[in-house]
């Protein structure tokens, strides 16, 4: 694993001069992975790029033209209900709004959950993001990146796996034998999916992950709102409360929560906007992503 690590670290140095993007594989060796054919399949419809089927995850990073010194950055999860990757206007578009900022983002391609290609389809999207924010915080010094200003952003069931990683930290599902922190310093939720109980969830989102026939118990695991503690990051949050799919109510009880625990969260409740805006709410002239420049400003992110 170290030799890998170096290896990568190289080829990353190199390419970066080169192209503001970069893929980079997660593993050498994929974990809790049944050998199956990729079977991943990209389309474009309605100007937003799905992706199916993924089962070789990857982080692609997006360097600034003028990154700062010791900057911060960002692991963008798209959403897609663990069914498929809204990998545009949930991905690389909200890369390319960061980069303008002289942060550095990662798109992170994730594993969907899937029997045939895992042993457990549970941990897989977790075990991703958390092996994300382990090779960011290895290579922070060859990227030029500050390990303590290291974030996580989701959308809709991204924002599930980012709250996820937010509020599981202390419980790795992968290998960490150099005991590199897991939890990320920051988390953006947009529109998220956070409670798997059923006045709350998604199911599509639930029964992807967890199985249409999961227990109380499992149900309980991955409702974060359950798992909010002292230590869990600060979170900046936006909702519609007219979102049919995702209710308004997940984002409430995680703010709610985080409160209770006196960590730093924002809130922004839309009266319209639906489901899967991205970064533009076409209902309102006012602009989230300005309010979180002005979030990650005051919190020393920006």
């Amino acid at each position: 694993m170290k030799k890998y690590l170096a290896v990568l670290s190289i080829q990353i140095l190199l390419g970066a001069s080169l192209s503001a993007q970069l893929s980079i594989q997660l593993y050498d060796k994929i974990p809790n992975s049944i050998p199956s054919i990729n079977k991943e399949k990209s389309e474009t419809s309605d100007g937003i790029l799905r992706i199916r089927n993924v089962s070789v995850p990857t982080l692609v990073m997006y360097r600034p033209a003028f990154p700062s010194e010791k900057g911060s950055a960002v692991i963008i999860c798209p959403g897609g209900g663990y069914g498929i990757l809204a990998a545009s206007h949930e991905g690389s578009d909200v890369a390319g709004m960061f980069t303008s900022l002289g942060i550095t983002a990662f798109v992170l391609k994730y594993r969907l959950p899937d029997d045939s290609i895992m042993v457990n389809k549970e941990i897989g999207p977790l075990q991703d993001a958390q092996r994300a924010l382990q090779l960011v915080r290895q290579n922070a010094k060859h990227w030029n990146l500050d390990t303590s200003k290291i974030g996580i952003m989701g959308f809709s069931a991204g924002g599930h796996l980012a709250a996820t990683a937010s509020t599981h930290f202390n419980k790795p599902v992968i290998n960490n034998p150099a005991q590199i922190s897991l939890r990320p310093d920051f988390s953006i939720l947009i529109y998220p999916v956070i409670s798997f109980t059923d006045s709350l969830t998604h199911i599509g989102s639930r029964n992807n992950l967890i199985g249409k026939n999961a227990g109380l118990e499992k149900v309980r695991e991955f409702s974060n709102e359950l798992w909010v503690n002292d230590q869990t990051p600060p979170a900046f949050l936006v909702h519609a409360n007219d979102d049919q799919a995702v209710k308004s109510a997940n984002s409430k009880q995680y703010n709610e929560a985080l409160q209770r625990h006196n960590v730093n969260t924002e809130l922004h409740l839309y009266e319209k906007g639906g489901h899967g805006f991205g970064l533009n709410n076409k209902t309102t002239s006012d602009s989230w992503v300005e309010k979180l420049k002005t979030w990650l400003r005051g919190n020393h992110f920006l």
